[in-house]
C-alpha cells in the first residue's frame, strides 16, 4: 500500500513506513512548536510580573515590613521572584511566631528559599528538555525513513528486472530524502528554541537564587538588630 504527495512539483510514490515516518515528524513538530510558544508565554509573563512585583514590594522591604510584603506577592502568582520571597517571609514569620530560637529559624527559611527556588525552576523547564529529545532524534527518524526508501528502491529495481530502472530508483530516492529533509526541518527549529530557551530559564534561577541569598541577609540583619 503506497500513498502519494507531491515533492518539488514530482509526484512522489511513498510506502506505509514512509508515511508513518512522516507523521511521527509532523506530530514532532508540532509538539515543538507548542512547547515553545508556551515557554514563551510563561517566561514572559515571569519577567514582567517580576519587574512589577519589584517595584511594589521595595518600600515594604525598606520598612521592614514583611505582612505588606506578603500580601503585595499574592498579586503576582506568574513571578518567580514572588513566589520566592512569599516562601522565605512566610516561613519566617510561622516560625518566629512559634517562638523558635533565631538560628532555627533562619535555617527553616533557608530550607524553604532553596525548595521553592528548585520547585518553581523545574516547572519553568517543563517541555524544554522534550525540545532537545526532539532536536537529537528527528534526524534519525528521518534517516530511517532514507533507509526504508532506498531499501524499498532496490526492491522495485528486483521485481521490475531491469525495466524502467531510473524512474524506478528516482520514486525510491525521493521518499529517502523526503523523510531525510522533513527529520531536519523538524530537528533544527527544535534545537533553536532549546538553546534560546536554557540560558533564559539559567537566568531567572539565579534571580531566585539572588533573591534568596538577599532575603537572608535581610532576616540575619533583623536578627542581629533584634539580638
Amino acid at each position: 500500500m503506497n500513498g502519494s504527495i507531491e515533492l518539488m512539483g514530482m509526484p512522489v510514490s511513498i510506502s506505509v513506513t514512509g508515511i508513518v515516518v512522516v507523521l511521527i515528524l509532523v506530530l514532532l513538530s508540532v509538539w515543538s512548536l507548542g512547547v515553545s510558544v508556551e515557554r514563551l508565554v510563561v517566561l514572559t509573563r515571569a519577567r514582567r510580573q517580576s519587574l512589577r512585583f519589584a517595584r511594589s514590594v521595595s518600600p515594604h522591604l525598606s520598612q521592614g515590613r514583611p505582612l505588606p510584603a506578603i500580601e503585595a506577592a499574592e498579586k503576582f502568582p506568574h513571578s518567580h521572584v514572588a513566589r520566592v520571597l512569599s516562601a522565605g517571609l512566610s516561613t519566617f514569620q510561622q516560625k518566629s511566631a512559634r517562638g523558635l530560637a533565631p538560628t532555627e529559624v533562619i535555617a527553616a527559611t533557608g530550607r524553604a528559599l532553596e525548595r521553592t527556588t528548585q520547585q518553581v525552576t523545574a516547572e519553568l523547564n517543563r517541555g524544554v528538555g522534550s525540545l532537545a529529545t526532539i532536536a537529537t532524534t528527528s534526524p534519525f527518524i528521518g534517516l530511517f525513513g532514507t533507509v526504508i526508501g532506498i531499501v524499498h528502491a532496490f526492491r522495485d529495481i528486483a521485481q521490475a528486472g531491469g525495466a524502467g530502472g531510473f524512474s524506478i530508483v528516482s520514486q525510491g530516492i525521493a521518499e529517502a530524502l523526503l523523510t531525510t529533509a522533513l527529520g531536519l526541518v523538524v530537528a533544527v527549529p527544535a534545537a533553536w528554541m532549546f538553546n534560546f530557551l536554557s540560558p533564559r530559564i539559567q537566568g531567572l534561577s539565579l534571580e531566585m537564587e539572588s533573591t534568596s541569598s538577599e532575603l537572608m541577609d535581610f532576616f540575619l540583619e533583623r536578627e542581629g538588630a533584634a539580638g
